[in-house]
């Protein structure tokens, strides 16, 4: 009975670990030009592309180990590109190590990886007219 009680707590603690069963493969991310301007951008990143209209509150990304690359147009044409860094959800996947799969599934999957949530696109300032 002992053995069973305590393989019951094992196993309950190995499914708990795992970023990749806890963890959805996107996640809601806000963009804002940081002059508060209006107009879209391009996502991409290993895993795909996405668009979406700025500013934004849950632009959906998926997860990935690489930057999430950006190519943005504001409405009145002024463009800007470049990157936001992955970070590792650090305790799910210290949790994955411990009791499941050394993170093997979280490192094939990327669901340990996370973007910063908020995040401030940097445009260049409107031109003035001459």
């Amino acid at each position: 009975m002992k053995k069973l009680t305590i393989l019951g707590a094992l196993s309950v603690l190995s499914i708990t670990g795992c970023a990749t069963i806890v963890n959805d493969s996107h996640i809601p991310l806000a963009f804002n030009f940081s002059d508060g301007s209006s107009g879209e951008c391009s996502f991409k990143n290993k895993r795909g592309v996405w668009t979406s209209q700025i500013p934004t509150t849950n632009a959906m990304i998926r997860r990935s180990d690489d930057p999430l690359v950006y190519d943005c147009t504001t409405e009145d044409g002024r463009k800007t590109t470049g990157s936001i860094r992955s970070e590792v959800e650090g305790e799910k996947m210290a949790a994955s190590v411990i009791f499941w799969d050394l993170g093997i599934t979280d490192a094939i999957t990327d669901k340990h990886r996370t973007y910063q949530g908020n995040v401030v696109i940097a445009v260049p300032p409107k031109k003035e007219a001459p």
